[in-house]
């Protein structure tokens, strides 16, 4: 299959998971687990509105903001995703609630489809939108790592779900949070809160153009011998967030389809923005 093709077919199912997940086991059983699918259960509480319609106006509305702050590249591969992911819960609205399931076990199965939903839109370089574009926001102009931004926004929603559904759904939409986070982040994409990039390439300007313009990252850049060549050589290193990672190591290949790359795991980051020195030196 080409590969473009299979990169659009996994935003599909993604997506359609996402869907299932959310009238399933999400709105009929009110555990909002964060993002603007979670907030669109807590509006219908107050508010006689569909849920797809909601979630279409306020990623439209997201989306456009994107555009104006962090440019068409940034939001390009939110598009689609914002679009479909509204029209797939609408179509698929029909399926029946799950009778007689433990809440637990709703919030399990629930985290578990959505997680591997996720994991296949960020591994082909997409978004569904919604609070994703306020992540990125957080990240490129207020240099917010994208964990804590996550970790506050979705926070928020979760504790907003105590008020609107009482404390024992706002403990089920944290569970749903927490399992389907770790499902997308390891399970499917099989990586850490981060990955370090180590790269040599022919070609630093525009990676380092790529790298900067299009994502809130800085380098750090050594000098280094080859152990056979003797050669000295620039060596780049970068520490990405898991939603980068895919992107992030295509556009290298990109740009350098000979560049040499070692990704490693990052299990614990201190002073993350490091910057970038003269590689002209």
């Amino acid at each position: 299959m080409n590969k473009k093709v299979k990169k659009y077919c996994s935003l599909v199912i993604g997506l359609l998971l996402m869907a299932i997940s959310f009238n399933l086991f999400q709105a009929p059983y009110n555990i909002a687990s964060g993002g603007v699918t979670g907030l669109s259960i807590i509006v219908k509480k107050f508010l006689p509105i569909n849920e797809a319609l909601f979630i279409f106006l306020v990623n439209q509305s997201l989306i456009i903001l994107s555009f104006l702050v962090l440019g068409k590249k940034r939001t390009i591969n939110t598009i689609l995703g914002s679009l479909l992911l509204p029209v797939f819960i609408e179509l698929t609205s029909f399926l029946p609630q799950i009778p007689d399931l433990d809440y637990i076990l709703i919030a399990i199965i629930g985290g578990v489809i959505q997680g591997i939903g996720l994991g296949l839109i960020y591994k082909n370089g997409f978004t569904s939108g919604g609070t994703d574009i306020l992540n990125q926001i957080a990240e490129v102009k207020y240099k917010i790592p994208i964990n804590k931004s996550l970790i506050a926004i979705d926070g928020t929603i979760v504790i907003l779900t105590a008020i609107a559904f009482g404390i024992p759904n706002m403990i089920y939409s944290f569970i749903m949070l927490v399992v389907l986070s770790s499902i997308s982040n390891k399970t499917i994409l099989e990586l850490d809160q981060n990955k370090v990039f180590y790269i040599y390439t022919e070609e630093p300007k525009k990676f380092k153009e790529f790298l900067t313009d299009n994502f809130a990252y800085d380098l750090t850049i050594f000098d280094s011998i080859g152990g056979f060549s003797k050669k000295r050589k620039k060596l780049y290193m970068c520490s990405v967030s898991t939603k980068d990672y895919y992107v992030i190591k295509e556009g290298i290949l990109y740009i350098d389809p000979k560049a040499f790359i070692v990704i490693t795991n990052a299990y614990e980051q201190k002073n993350a923005n490091v910057l970038i020195r003269n590689s002209q030196k």
